[in-house]
């Protein structure tokens, strides 16, 4: 994707294509949280050995996210189910916050990413990772950002309490620009050029 992606975009962004607009680069996934335990390393003072509590409950709420990495931006969504519908209202969602930009939206092969209903708003084109290959997609780097920070050996009694520590840990770690962008801004992202061509 990264020797790839230049090429794409010369391809992609036309004179007609860009009309003017501030073109924008976004990286999307979607994200499971829940209210399974995933254990992490602690601290303890010696000699003791941190003991943590452990949650085997399935209960589960999706983030779709998309960040885009030269500005330092994120945008979120919580949805309860992951599919086509939730996909295009994440989009529609992406289009108005951003509705002067010409927005490239690069994300991985999921079915719901290539459904023929998906409704893919005027100002944003859609670019597929190639297969089986996460590690080109910074947004990944947010969710594991997002898990260490708000969610290290936490367990939660309901889904309520995970959705409400979401509603405070997205916006926390989105008001941080300089820090999303140290995060996901890697260097062959820096380098593109998202010029008409």
């Amino acid at each position: 994707m990264g020797k790839k992606l230049p090429e794409t975009l010369a391809t992609l962004l036309t004179p007609e294509m860009v009309a003017d607009r501030p073109v924008r680069l976004m990286f999307q996934d979607e994200a499971r949280f829940g209210r399974m335990v995933r254990p992490r390393r602690c601290w303890a003072p010696a000699p003791l050995r941190p003991v943590i509590n452990n949650g085997y409950e399935r209960q589960f709420i999706y983030v779709y996210g998309a960040v885009s990495p030269l500005e330092g931006q994120l945008d979120w969504r919580l949805c309860r189910e992951m599919n086509t519908v939730r996909m295009g209202e994440f989009l529609a969602q992406v289009s108005q916050a951003h509705p002067t930009d010409l927005i490239v939206m690069v994300l991985d092969g999921a079915s719901s990413h290539k459904a023929k209903d998906l409704v893919i708003p005027e100002n944003i084109r859609l670019l597929a990772l190639p297969p089986y290959a996460p590690e080109l997609n910074p947004q990944e780097h947010v969710w594991d950002e997002l898990r260490e920070k708000e969610f290290p050996n936490r367990v939660f009694n309901h889904l309520d309490a995970v959705i409400q520590q979401l509603e405070v840990g997205l916006p926390r770690l989105a008001a941080h620009a300089d820090g999303l962008r140290s995060l996901t801004a890697w260097p062959w992202i820096v380098s593109l050029t998202l010029n008409a061509h």
